[in-house]
């Protein structure tokens, strides 16, 4: 009977987890200095319940990123299941895309929680890279793209969307960088056959 209430506990405070989260993200995507406070209130969480899980606001934020770069790396998995690999890499810089500009207000509360001095460090791209790894070993197991490309090659190359700005037509911009970025990861793929693909 006990290990039943402390696993609805548990379950309890799961629920309450996902649904600050749930709630941060869009609050912060559309304003980055939203009060914790109304963050709480809108998920329906008393002020214990919620600093209990974030004791501070960078805690927050930072969980968030987390939370979203593993969804934007999982999905790189996914997509190698359902489309040959270079149609995959091409589709995951589209989802990398739509995380950058549909989140860009996180990208802002990430740079307030992480500018204060002594404040946590804005968190490294590792799942992201760890996606891009896998990616570019499946595309070289079948010969798609040029032999010897690095997962920093291929973040630094793409480098080009975090200059263009939500506000603007960015999909078609980001778009073109992509597919240049791909005609030159094929340009000398030696393909099936093991020949050289015309650049």
């Amino acid at each position: 009977m006990q290990h039943e209430k402390n696993a609805n506990l548990r379950s309890d405070a799961q629920r309450n987890r996902e649904r600050i989260l749930e709630v941060a993200l869009a609050e912060l995507t559309r304003c980055p200095d939203a009060p914790l406070s109304a963050i709480a209130r809108k998920a329906g969480v008393g002020q214990g319940t919620f600093y209990r899980n974030f004791p501070h606001r960078e805690a927050l934020v930072l969980e968030i990123y987390r939370h979203e770069m593993r969804q934007v790396a999982d999905s790189a998995a996914q997509l190698l299941e359902q489309l040959p690999p270079d149609r995959a890499l091409r589709a995951w810089m589209d989802r990398l895309a739509e995380f950058a500009m549909t989140k860009a207000g996180l990208a802002d509360a990430i740079r307030l929680a992480t500018s204060t001095p002594g404040g946590p460090e804005k968190p490294a791209h590792t799942p992201v890279t760890d996606a891009a790894e896998l990616l570019l070993r499946a595309n070289d197991a079948v010969g798609a793209i040029r032999p010897g490309v690095t997962p920093d090659d291929l973040i630094l190359a793409i480098g080009g969307l975090w200059q263009l700005t939500p506000a603007d037509d960015w999909r078609p911009r980001a778009a073109r960088l992509f597919d240049l970025v791909m005609d030159g990861l094929r340009a000398g793929a030696p393909g099936p056959g093991g020949t050289a693909v015309p650049s």
